[in-house]
């Protein structure tokens, strides 16, 4: 194993993580991947970051990034050859700032109509509701570009696409009758992507004392 390379502690299905690999393939910033089971977190995790979410990035001088924009940023400001950190409309302040209104707005309706068991102060119906008038605001952009900030592919549209999946799925057959052909066709071409593909590659549990994976190659380290 390659002690020189950070270490990614990653969960395939984590919107959160989804992002942060997504970034770190398209920069070719090489990592150790250990993909981890939620409900069996391993102590170096915990150890590492207290919150003991993914993803968390340790790198070679024990630096630690445990918030997935963060590690996008720390991974696309040493590389970024797809442009993604230059917006070809708008600015990256507003990129950034459309980020954030989707992390701080759009996910609290989402994580109560996906789970709305774990919620007293809402019901699926109240945050799928809540959850659409940001969608819309996707429609509408996306009516205009075919990507969030122009024609190509931005970090926002990278950072929010996995959120927006996770809510699509929740209900498939009422997200595809809403009328956003928009903001429908950019996700199809999200999740029909090579890039999504590669990242959503599935993975053993990573076992404490054992190689990860070299990401983005694919190899056995």
């Amino acid at each position: 194993m390659d002690a020189a390379l950070p270490v990614l502690y990653s969960f395939r299905r984590c919107p959160y993580a989804m992002r942060a690999r997504l970034a770190l393939a398209s920069s070719g910033q090489t990592v150790e991947l250990r993909e981890v089971v939620l409900r069996d977190k391993p102590a170096e995790l915990i150890a590492t970051s207290p919150k003991a979410t993914v993803p968390v990035l340790v790198l070679p001088d024990d630096v630690v990034i445990d918030q997935s924009l963060n590690i996008m940023l720390w991974a696309l400001k040493r590389s970024d050859p797809a442009g993604w950190m230059a917006p070809e409309t708008e600015s990256t302040a507003s990129m950034m700032a459309l980020i954030a209104q989707f992390d701080e707005g759009f996910k609290p309706h989402l994580d109560r109509y996906k789970y709305p068991g774990r919620y007293v102060d809402s019901t699926a119906e109240s945050a799928r509701v809540g959850g659409s008038g940001y969608l819309k605001q996707l429609e509408d952009r996306l009516q205009v570009n075919s990507h969030l900030f122009g024609a190509r592919v931005s970090m926002a549209d990278m950072a929010i696409a996995p959120f927006v999946r996770q809510f699509a799925q929740t209900d498939k057959a009422w997200f595809d009758a809403q009328p956003w052909p928009a903001l429908t066709a950019w996700l199809e071409a999200f999740v029909s992507s090579a890039l999504y593909k590669m990242v959503m590659q599935k993975y053993s549990q990573w076992v404490p004392g054992e190689p990860g994976i070299r990401f983005p190659e694919k190899q056995s380290l």
